[in-house]
């Protein structure tokens, strides 16, 4: 259950019916590292990242503030990555994801990406309602899955010289 909001809770370890999101452990970080050199994963995100680069991003995610290693509660098998990121895109929380390729076409993502909207808006302070996520325009898999979470295109730009479409998650219903 989320706490109120404006009151952060770090480190946090949220749960779906599938999966369990929770800070990255240092086990973790060999299937961290493949999301940053896996050409599939990378198709969208400016290809592979450097080697000099993985190894810095290898020492700082462990146990980094919103960064969630994505596991399946059946076999603790770590499926992707997702970051919470308080006042990343024009002062507003952003919420990015990574999935290994063998985990694709699972509804993972989706399960994951809910959780993490759920709680960037309960439990970042200074978020509710203001959750955006940023895919670029060819990434048609992961535009499927923003809009089939209510996500809505608010604009449209181009960053790394590819266009990009960055999506407002809809305000929660006032209680």
């Amino acid at each position: 259950m989320p706490s109120a909001p404006g009151t952060a809770v770090w480190p946090a370890t949220l749960t779906t019916r599938r999966l369990a999101l929770r800070p990255v452990a240092a086990a973790d970080v060999p299937e961290i590292a493949r999301l940053w050199t896996d050409p599939e994963v990378r198709r969208h995100l400016g290809g592979p990242v450097d080697s000099n680069v993985v190894r810095i991003r290898e020492k700082r995610c462990v146990g980094a503030p919103g960064a969630f290693a994505v596991v399946r509660q059946a076999d603790l098998t770590v499926v992707g990555l997702v970051t919470v990121e308080p006042g990343a895109r024009d002062g507003r929380t952003e919420v990015s994801y990574q999935l290994l390729p063998e985990h694709w076409g699972q509804g993972y993502g989706r399960e994951a990406v809910a959780a993490a909207v759920t709680w960037a808006r309960g439990d970042v302070p200074a978020t509710a309602p203001a959750v955006v996520a940023l895919t670029q325009q060819a990434n048609l898999r992961s535009r499927r899955l923003l809009e089939g979470l209510g996500a809505t295109v608010e604009y449209t730009f181009v960053e790394w010289d590819e266009p990009q479409i960055l999506y407002a998650f809809p305000a929660p219903p006032a209680e």
